[in-house]
C-alpha cells in the first residue's frame, strides 16, 4: 500500500471519528458552542482531506 493511500485513510478515520463525537456531544447537550464548533471544523476537516487524498490516489497506479 502507497503511504499516501494509509495517510489518506488515517485521516478520514479520525475525520469521522470527530464528526461522531461531535454529534454525541450535541446530542448530550454536555458540550459548549466553542467545544462542538472545533470539534466538528477539525473533523469535517480531517474528513474531507483524506477523502481527497483517496479519491485523487484512486485514479493513479503508483
Amino acid at each position: 500500500m502507497n503511504i499516501k493511500k494509509i495517510l489518506g485513510l488515517i485521516l478520514t478515520i479520525l475525520g469521522i471519528g470527530g464528526l461522531i463525537y461531535t454529534a454525541i456531544l450535541y446530542v448530550n447537550g454536555t458540550g459548549e458552542f466553542k467545544i462542538l464548533a472545533v470539534y466538528g471544523i477539525l473533523g469535517a476537516i480531517f474528513f474531507f482531506s483524506g477523502m481527497g487524498l483517496i479519491r485523487n490516489l484512486g485514479s493513479s497506479n503508483d
